[in-house]
């Protein structure tokens, strides 16, 4: 017996997993959550070995929408369990959904709705990175899903690449089978990127909307990191270079060379810059073997992708790269690489005068950077927090002449709590000159309200206002050296005392860890004291 025919607006959502029984049915149920829209859900389980798959079959036989498959092996990848499911699914329209995230409320009809008003083959909306435990979102590529668009091609609309998810997006699935797209198959890392560039350069209609449509949940303490976490290893960098390497192969195959420009931008921007902050955080083997790849990798770059802006702060990294057969300046890349961009000192010249990156590489020019809009500028601001006096103190770098033409006016310091969106506290100081090329702040900082908000991480981000009118956000570098990003204990009338940990994040930038009272303190001595004892760990 046949089943009936799906309506013509039908939705399947394919789900798969692997070893991941605690949370694969809370997947399963937002997407069976998401109403009469969707049709069909297919979980492909990946053989798993935890009673994923047993779950999922009590699972199904109480729900009659929810079908189950189980790979007789472990494919080792994301690719083989999701073509299993494209393949099985018998709706007009597919998603993809991974048993560790989950569709939020509306996602389907919302993108279903876009998809059928625009007869578009290819519909997208927002993804947020939702980090757990705290619960603290941030959006994915949130630019180009700030308003409600319909594109008769990709390239109308370039950023697109940079979205290279596969899962806040549905798909006509007579249009991905006519194309033959599909996921490459077995262990291969970042396959999203190679299944999207698949979808663009086939040429769909899109349409985008603003909606949240995917929760991308991310556990950076699991015992089982994601891919896209678990980069501690040289191979993961290999892994992600050969997939945008074959992306941007598939688009210019297909004469799509402005997306192909765009996916080279894309990595520069992106990938490049996320790998670099890391660098000074691994081992010299590690960072000479990626060091030696990545050079091998822009190598095939032509002189077009550097040329369009060498001096947006990944193109200026690659160049680097390509200029120093060895790892140098790594504290300084990475820097370069934060969010925003900073250029920290030395600002060098070469022997004609012009602005280059160090005395050791003089060829790697920066004459187009004082050119930059003022809001594009890598301005650095170097931060020193000494918490007993209770002062932060504030320099702004010339650079190159730029900052000093642009007029710094005055510094808007934000204190922004890192797991509640819009805690905050801010303050507004005067940038004052305090030698032909520094600008300089004194900033109290109000510890007491700090604790009163909340305890936990404390970011620090600062708005530079200019005599042009130019406004730049910026985060500020951590100076270390004696007697500073230490902890201290302030006291508080509210609190008794409250302790600061100034700390250097990952990218550099100056943040803070609050504790307050006595208890809390207690609790952090304790756990030093236990860390400094034999067998403490």
């Amino acid at each position: 017996m046949h089943p009936d025919p799906a309506p013509a607006d039908a939705v399947s959502v394919v789900v798969i997993g692997h070893d991941d029984s605690v949370h694969v049915a809370d997947a399963v149920r937002s997407a069976l959550g998401q109403g009469p829209a969707v049709r069909e859900v297919v979980a492909v389980d990946d053989c798993s070995t935890d009673g994923s798959a047993g779950l999922l079959e009590r699972l199904a036989a109480g729900e009659p929408r929810l079908r189950v498959i189980r790979l007789p092996v472990n494919s080792g990848g994301c690719g083989t369990p999701r073509n299993t499911g494209l393949d099985a699914v018998r709706t007009p329209y597919v998603m993809f959904l991974d048993s560790d995230d989950v569709l939020p409320p509306g996602a389907v009809d919302a993108l279903l709705a876009a998809a059928t008003r625009a007869d578009a083959q290819v519909a997208g909306g927002l993804c947020v990175r939702r980090e757990l435990p705290s619960g603290r979102e941030v959006p994915w590529e949130p630019a180009l899903y700030a308003s409600p668009a319909v594109l008769a091609h990709p390239a109308d609309r370039p950023r697109l690449v940079r979205d290279t998810l596969s899962v806040d997006k549905l798909y006509a699935t007579a249009f991905l089978r006519d194309h033959g797209i599909r996921f490459p198959d077995g262990r291969f890392p970042y396959e999203d990127f190679v299944f999207t560039a698949r979808v663009w350069a086939a040429g769909p209609r899109v349409a985008l909307v603003p909606d949240r449509v995917y929760v991308w949940h991310v556990r950076r303490s699991a015992p089982r990191l994601s891919i896209s976490l678990d980069r501690a290893d040289a191979a993961n960098w290999r892994a992600r270079t050969h997939a945008c390497r074959t992306a941007h192969a598939i688009l210019l195959d297909a004469g799509e060379k402005r997306l192909a420009r765009a996916a080279r931008a894309k990595f520069l921007d992106h990938d490049l810059r996320m790998y670099a902050r890391e660098l000074p955080l691994r081992d010299e083997t590690y960072r000479r073997e990626w060091w030696a790849h990545t050079r091998g990798h822009l190598a095939e770059y032509d002189a077009a992708d550097l040329a369009r802006d060498p001096a947006a702060p990944g193109t200026l990294i690659a160049r680097v790269l390509l200029a120093s057969p060895a790892p140098c300046d790594l504290p300084r890349l990475r820097e370069l690489a934060a969010r925003p961009a900073r250029l920290c000192p030395p600002y060098a010249r070469a022997g004609d005068g012009t602005p280059c990156w160090s005395a050791d590489l003089p060829g790697v020019g920066l004459e187009s950077l004082p050119a930059r809009p003022t809001r594009l500028l890598p301005l650095a601001v170097d931060a020193e927090l000494r918490p007993r006096t209770r002062m932060l103190r504030l320099r702004l770098h010339e650079l190159y002449g730029a900052v000093g033409r642009a007029g710094p006016v005055e510094v808007e310091v934000e204190w922004r709590h890192r797991d509640r969106p819009g805690t905050a506290l801010r303050r507004t100081l005067p940038l004052r000159p305090s030698s032909g090329t520094l600008w300089a702040a004194l900033v109290p900082v109000p510890f007491d309200r700090l604790a009163a908000l909340a305890t936990g991480a404390w970011d620090l981000r600062l708005r530079l206002r200019f005599r042009s009118g130019a406004v730049r956000t910026v985060s500020a570098h951590a100076l270390t050296g004696p007697g500073l990003l230490r902890p201290g204990a302030v006291p508080s009338r509210r609190y008794g005392v409250v302790l600061i940990r100034p700390y250097a994040t990952h990218a550099g930038a100056l943040a803070l860890r609050v504790t307050a009272g006595a208890q809390g303190t207690g609790r952090i001595l304790r756990g030093r004291l236990r860390r400094l004892l034999p067998g403490g760990g």
